[in-house]
């Protein structure tokens, strides 16, 4: 009796935590299942423990089994081999199939990328005095982070990316000071999801902070409870290829080369093949494939692409071919600080720039440089991404603004 009642506490244990782990992290499941963001945030958090509870009561069941005579050997190999799958699946999946490339990545020289990025291809791009780093969307497609001990001109940025999102923002992954070990997760709302391994915790891409050191107010988007608390984020734009090659030739490229591990090289491209017929779809169809949003705006069409930027608390997105349609350049005012939204058709990107100038400006290149002076691009964009993702952190979000209140803080 006891065989049998320590056979089945094991077994419950066993597949119910197992059925968890896939469920939240698994991230195939969200193709069938709608998963609660709290229930992935606590499997974030508690992954090895929970991995260990769940284990252990297969070690139970085990023991139970062969020990003490409980259960019926065909039951016991059956939950073994579902359990293997339900703990195995995701944990592969997470920790090799997405593996990142935070302190590994490797730049080259534009004439060597070329063998591999078409000149038409978008390319994310980060620059820091002139050094600048370009990163195209099918080779950091999977890895979804990117940096090395180099940094952007020695300073510690990375590239984060959301293949669900359509969305790349550079960050330095320090908060107050401390360096975060930065690991890629899951997703939900269509972006990535982050876990700190120093302190377990989970980061949104699109914010940049820690879930614990959230501030939520109603009918807003998230913010921390104090700026400090964030990780810095640096001015990220999209442009093509071609368009980085004439604008920083002296640039260099993240590529994601194949592994010369036979195993790994085999297992990375069924994984590649996997996520590229996925994002490809999700580029097409008008439905979300993995349909975990909790609101809808028919504002835009939800593949729209849109270039959004939040500051004290007021957000607004741009279209591409809105700001065309306006002779390239817009003025308007967002949070208080006047802004230039521009498109340069030479380069092929749209940039949103501050605007110290104290008055509209009329005539803007790539670069920032305007008849009156230097603009600063604003840190924040969140360039090119869908416009269903945007619209769900971002609720209260303005579209293609254009008003430029009289008096403009600069």
């Amino acid at each position: 009796m006891l065989g049998l009642l320590l056979f089945v506490i094991g077994l419950v244990v066993s597949l119910g935590i197992g059925f968890l782990y896939f469920r939240d992290l698994g991230d195939v499941s969200q193709m069938v299942l709608r998963v609660k963001r709290e229930n992935m945030l606590r499997f974030i958090r508690n992954e090895y423990r929970l991995i260990a509870i769940g284990l252990g009561g297969a070690a139970v069941m085990t023991f139970a089994h062969f020990a003490l005579g409980g259960g019926a050997f065909w039951v016991w190999l059956v939950a073994i081999l579902l359990a293997g799958l339900l703990y195995g699946f995701p944990y592969v999946w997470v920790h090799v199939g997405l593996r990142n490339q935070k302190d590994t990545a490797h730049y080259f020289p534009i004439s060597e990328a070329e063998q591999w990025v078409s000149p038409s291809s978008q390319v994310l791009v980060l620059e820091n005095n002139g050094v600048a780093r370009a990163h195209p969307d099918a080779e950091i497609l999977r890895p979804h982070l990117a940096g090395n001990s180099e940094g952007l001109d020695g300073e510690n940025v990375i590239m984060t990316y959301c293949a669900m999102a359509n969305l790349g923002i550079g960050y330095s992954p320090e908060i107050e000071g401390e360096k975060l070990e930065l690991e890629v997760l899951a997703q939900h709302g269509n972006n990535l999801i982050l876990r700190d391994n120093r302190t377990g915790e989970p980061i949104q891409q699109i914010y940049g902070f820690r879930d614990k050191d959230a501030e939520q107010s109603p009918g807003r988007a998230a913010c921390p409870v104090k700026p400090g608390l964030a990780m810095k984020p640096w001015p990220t734009f999209r442009m093509t290829f071609r368009g980085f090659r004439k604008a920083y030739p002296d640039g260099t490229v993240f590529l994601n080369k194949p592994s010369s591990n036979p195993v790994l090289f085999l297992f990375d491209k069924a994984i590649e093949t996997l996520f590229s017929s996925e994002i490809s779809r999700q580029h097409r169809v008008a439905a979300p494939i993995m349909d975990n949003m909790s609101r809808s705006d028919n504002r835009l069409h939800n593949k729209t692409y849109v270039w959004g930027v939040e500051i004290n608390g007021d957000a607004v997105c741009w279209t591409d071919d809105f700001v065309v349609a306006n002779g390239n350049i817009i003025n308007t005012l967002v949070g208080g600080k006047a802004l230039v939204i521009a498109w340069d058709p030479g380069f092929e990107s749209l940039g949103v720039w501050y605007n110290d100038t104290g008055a509209p400006v009329t005539e803007i290149d790539f670069f920032g440089r305007t008849p009156n002076g230097q603009l600063k691009r604003v840190e924040n964009l969140r360039p090119g991404m869908f416009w269903h993702v945007w619209a769900e952190f971002f609720p209260n979000t303005d579209i293609n603004r254009t008003s430029m209140p009289q008096k403009a803080v600069a």
